[in-house]
């Protein structure tokens, strides 16, 4: 293979093919590039002979990047990134710019940040709008990849787990993410629950009925997996998606569910619930934003990330 002469390289190529690796689609890249789409392709033929690498396969309605693309992505989008910030410092004002920000998150998340969110925009940010959308997934990668949303927040163990796996390995890492704030759950069952007036043990609480906030709806959570390493299992008898819906279904039956300590206040139901701890150890619960790496809108993503994490530091040091 004949070495690549960096020197006679059109830079822009590689602008071409960061917006190719992010979309994973010629027809998305030559939309978001303000090209055609045989110019995307032409310019990728360019450089895949100057890497001597196909860099892309055809998959279903898209591209998939070889080995050697995703190797030179990370670089590519840094290198990108760095020029983009020298040329342009200081290009996102929060305060006059007009943007919309996509956000997923449960609705126990959102109603923990949200209020104090708001807030923030009104007296930093008056023309950003903030569109949120309900979580469905532990795993929000693809949500992010086709840009149904800009940042996704709740707690994705598997996903960290892998991103990290990656980075280690010196694999390609698409997404990054930041520590917002660490939860607590809690055993709730309603006010006059015949477990109420008794410790609730591991026994007691194996054999009563439950009801399980399950995003995908499979009856099975991380309490089940902290159940499961103890030979233990509980009688999961309905699933719902929200943690409001289980908090109004618990205070009108003899179901135990388990809720985020802190989203119990916000029920506008707490003094009719009665809060218990678990009779297990359970992993922490840490509650992450995850996003995907993408230049040109760092600097937006760093001031978004910025007002989520004074939120979050705002309601819990109440």
């Amino acid at each position: 293979m004949t070495p690549l002469n960096f020197r006679l390289l059109d830079l822009n190529l590689l602008r071409v093919f960061d917006e190719v690796m992010a979309e994973r689609s010629l027809t998305r890249a030559a939309h978001k590039l303000a090209i055609t789409q045989p110019a995307v392709s032409n310019a990728m033929r360019r450089l895949r002979d100057a890497v001597g690498d196909d860099l892309l396969v055809r998959s279903g309605q898209g591209v998939e990047p070889t080995p050697r693309a995703l190797a030179l992505w990370p670089a590519v989008r840094a290198a990108l990134a760095g020029l983009q910030d020298s040329l342009a410092p200081g290009a996102f004002d929060p305060a006059t710019t007009n943007s919309t920000f996509v956000l997923a998150m449960a609705d126990a998340t959102a109603a923990t940040l949200v209020p104090p969110l708001v807030e923030i925009l009104e007296r930093e940010a008056p023309g950003i709008s903030v569109r949120v959308l309900p979580l469905t997934t532990r795993d929000p990668r693809r949500l992010l990849e086709e840009e149904a949303a800009d940042m996704a927040v709740g707690y994705f163990p598997a996903v960290l787990a892998d991103l990290t796996a990656r980075e280690q390995s010196g694999a390609a890492v698409a997404f990054d993410s930041r520590r917002l704030y660490d939860g607590e759950y809690l055993c709730v069952m309603r006010q006059g629950h015949p477990l109420a007036a008794e410790p609730l043990t591991l026994d007691r609480y194996c054999a009563a009925r439950h009801m399980l906030v399950s995003f995908s709806g499979r009856p099975f959570g991380f309490i089940d997996e902290a159940l499961a390493s103890l030979g233990r299992k509980r009688h999961v008898v309905i699933t719902v998606n929200q943690f409001f819906t289980a908090g109004r279904v618990v205070v009108n039956s003899d179901l135990l569910t388990v809720l985020p300590r802190h989203f119990v206040p916000v029920t506008g139901i707490a003094h009719r619930l009665e809060l218990r701890q678990l009779p297990l150890n359970v992993q922490a619960v840490h509650v992450d934003a995850l996003w995907r790496l993408r230049s040109p809108q760092q600097a937006a993503y760093d001031w978004l990330l910025q007002a989520l994490t004074r939120s979050a530091q705002r309601t819990f040091a109440l």
